[in-house]
């Protein structure tokens, strides 16, 4: 864009910031399956929370662990977006080594959740089906 263009201007105000941050959210939510994945297991995780009426210290690991997997899943999706507009959607060896580290980085941060959610829930499963 050419810095001359009369519509680019900073948001001053909160409601149009607020807009758009929730329309880019909308848009990985619907353009991006693996999101769609993710809040869905994040929805099943917190109704498996309200059930098994987790500690406090209990919800704080689980809403880290799936509010950082939804962050690093939407940094993912940006990566990708940029990437293919560099490129014009052509392979590069650089833009596949930047879209396999954000994957990567996805990857991490969801074992990183099933670990947390492992060493939260498991005791409790065991407990509910052998005492």
């Amino acid at each position: 864009m050419d810095s001359k263009d009369k519509n680019v201007k900073k948001n001053k105000h909160f409601i149009n910031s607020l807009e758009f941050a929730l329309v880019g959210i909308r848009t990985v939510f619907e353009e991006e399956r693996n999101m769609r994945k993710h809040v869905l297991f994040g929805v099943l995780v917190f109704i498996a929370s309200f059930l098994f009426r987790l500690s406090h210290q209990e919800w704080l690991w689980i809403i880290l662990a799936v509010f950082i997997v939804w962050i690093v899943e939407i940094i993912n999706t940006i990566f990708e977006n940029v990437v293919d507009m560099v490129t014009d959607f052509h392979f590069h060896p650089i833009g596949k080594k930047i879209k396999d580290m954000a994957a990567g980085a996805v990857l991490v941060t969801s074992l990183f959740a099933a670990l947390i959610g492992a060493m939260i829930f498991i005791p409790k499963i065991w407990a509910l089906l052998f005492s």
